[in-house]
């Protein structure tokens, strides 16, 4: 069986053709421009689709059909998506695509997608209970309970990337409220406490590494200084392991899964993250000493959402 995946992110749309076990056999991308009207975003998706589907020497009969993973909310009876970051609000993506390309489409959040590819095909395979973290531009998340993908009553679960860290007050987030997980734990957070950091601390190793440009400032450079013992950066970096750590812990209190898995740029950081990570939601968890989930890295990498978003024609397919 092929697939078609989609993986629409606020910089670019990418396309590819994906088999059963997960292997991408060809991809092409496209700028996104999240700033222009949907319908125009909606037919560059369907175009990507006809053009994976080209380069990889097939027919839209050869595919099993289109998955696409969105950063937002899905109304999955009707087709139509919600995307704070693309100014998208309820629009009919699955119409939209049609008019161009005649194959069945299935959305979800990205999230979602790329934890049912990581559970499918990658670190998670095989647990019935998981959480999938992805940290990147925000923070999204896929939850899997009792083998199944949890949506919920609305199709919105999963927004984890929204759950309150602050009983009062906190940084503003773009869904409106303040004091979200994301603001404080996405790569976009940790981006920001820097550039304010540089300005206290002129000399910091962020700073040098940047020759004091903000707009040059990274998670990777903020990782990167704190892992040479940069004080400054040891102190943003370990501030950002709390908060992830507190909020995967009450993840787990919620939901017992067996894995937690953390996806998204962040989690290049690799080792030097999981470890700071799983000694703060050791100290977090209720019950230390008893069994509970285990932290991971996700291994598919960037390819999650792409492979992931294939993956939710397969499930559809009963998989």
């Amino acid at each position: 069986m092929k697939y078609v995946g989609i993986d629409l992110g606020g910089t670019n749309i990418v396309a590819g053709i994906v088999d059963d076990e997960g292997k991408i056999l060809c991809q092409v991308e496209r700028p996104t421009g999240n700033t222009r009207p949907f319908a125009e975003v909606a037919k560059d998706m369907a175009l990507a689709a006809v053009e994976a589907i080209e380069k990889a020497g097939l027919t839209p009969a050869d595919v099993e059909g289109i998955g696409i993973g969105v950063p937002g909310a899905i109304d999955h009876v009707n087709g139509r998506a919600t995307a704070v970051n693309l100014g998208w609000h309820m629009e009919p993506v699955r119409d939209e695509m049609q008019k161009v390309i005649n194959l069945p489409i299935h959305m979800d959040n990205d999230g979602n997608a790329a934890a049912l590819g990581e559970i499918m095909v990658g670190s998670m395979k095989g647990a019935k209970d998981a959480v999938f973290i992805t940290l990147g531009t925000g923070v999204g998340g896929g939850l899997m309970v009792n083998g199944k993908m949890l949506r919920g009553a609305h199709s919105v679960a999963g927004e984890i990337g929204h759950m309150s860290s602050m009983l009062y007050g906190g940084v503003d987030c773009n869904c409106g409220q303040q004091g979200c997980w994301e603001k404080y734990t996405s790569a976009t957070a940790l981006i920001a406490f820097a550039r304010e950091a540089m300005e206290q601390h002129p000399d910091c190793l962020i700073a040098q590494k940047t020759g004091g440009d903000k707009a040059k400032v990274n998670a990777k450079v903020v990782i990167d200084a704190a892992k040479e013992g940069d004080a400054v950066a040891l102190k943003l970096f370990n501030d950002y392991a709390y908060a992830l750590g507190r909020g995967i812990a009450s993840l787990i209190h919620i939901l017992d899964p067996e894995v937690v898995a953390l996806g998204g740029g962040v989690s290049r950081a690799g080792d030097f993250l999981l470890d700071a990570v799983r000694e703060q939601v050791k100290k977090c968890v209720m019950h230390p000493d008893m069994p509970y989930a285990r932290v991971e890295l996700a291994t598919l990498g960037n390819e999650a959402g792409l492979i992931g978003a294939a993956m939710l024609c397969a499930e559809a397919a009963g998989k």
